[in-house]
C-alpha cells in the first residue's frame, strides 16, 4: 500500500483499523504467528517485541539498561510500538480518530518532534526509529492535504485504515 492510499482490503497483510489498533490480537489471530507477553513469534521464531504505553519504559528499555531520564525531559506513551528484529528498527504506530474538528487536528502535526525525541531514547540500543501514524477517513478531507504532506516530508508516514506488515518487515503469513 503507498502512503495516504487506500487499505484494509486484507486482514492477512496488513494492521486493520478498529478503532484502536492493538498488535497483540492482531497478530496473535494471524496463521503462524503466537504473541507471548511482548514477544511476537512467526513459526516458532521470535520476530519482534510489542510494547504500549508504560510498557516501553518498563518490559523494553529498563531490562536493556536504558534509564529514559539519561535520554530525554519527558517520557512519550506509544500508542504501539512494534521492536522488529531482522531490521533493529522500533515502529512507533500512532493511531488517530477525529469525528469532529479538535486537537488531533494539531497532534498531526508533531510527528517531527516525537520521532526524534523517540531517536533519542534508543540511540544508546542503536536501534533505528520509524514513526508512523494509522488515520480513520476523517482525515482524507481536502483540509488534511498540507498536514499529510508535512507527515511524509519529515520522514514519518501516514497510511489510512492499514499499515503493511511487510512495511514493518514481518513475515506475511501465506494464504490458503
Amino acid at each position: 500500500m503507498k502512503t495516504g492510499g487506500i487499505g484494509g482490503a486484507n486482514t492477512k497483510t496488513g494492521l486493520i483499523y478498529e478503532g484502536k489498533v492493538d498488535l497483540r490480537s492482531f497478530l496473535n489471530q494471524q496463521p503462524g504467528y503466537h504473541v507471548d507477553g511482548n514477544s511476537v513469534f512467526f513459526q516458532g521464531e521470535e520476530v519482534a517485541q510489542i510494547f504500549k504505553k508504560q510498557e516501553l519504559y518498563s518490559q523494553f528499555l529498563a531490562p536493556r539498561g536504558v534509564n529514559w531520564k539519561n535520554c530525554i525531559s519527558s517520557r512519550l506513551l506509544p500508542d504501539n510500538g512494534i521492536y522488529v528484529i531482522v531490521n533493529n528498527t522500533v515502529f512507533i504506530i500512532e493511531v488517530k480518530t477525529q469525528h469532529i474538528a479538535g486537537s488531533v487536528d494539531e497532534k498531526l502535526q508533531t510527528c517531527d518532534f516525537k520521532k526524534k525525541q523517540y531517536q533519542k531514547l534508543f540511540f544508546p540500543l542503536n536501534i533505528e526509529v520509524q514513526y508512523a501514524y494509522i488515520l480513520d477517513d476523517w482525515f482524507r478531507n481536502p483540509k488534511y492535504k498540507d498536514v499529510l504532506d508535512y507527515i511524509i516530508s519529515v520522514g514519518c508516514q501516514y497510511y489510512f485504515q492499514y499499515i503493511p506488515l511487510q512495511r514493518l518487515g514481518l513475515p506475511v503469513p501465506i494464504s490458503d
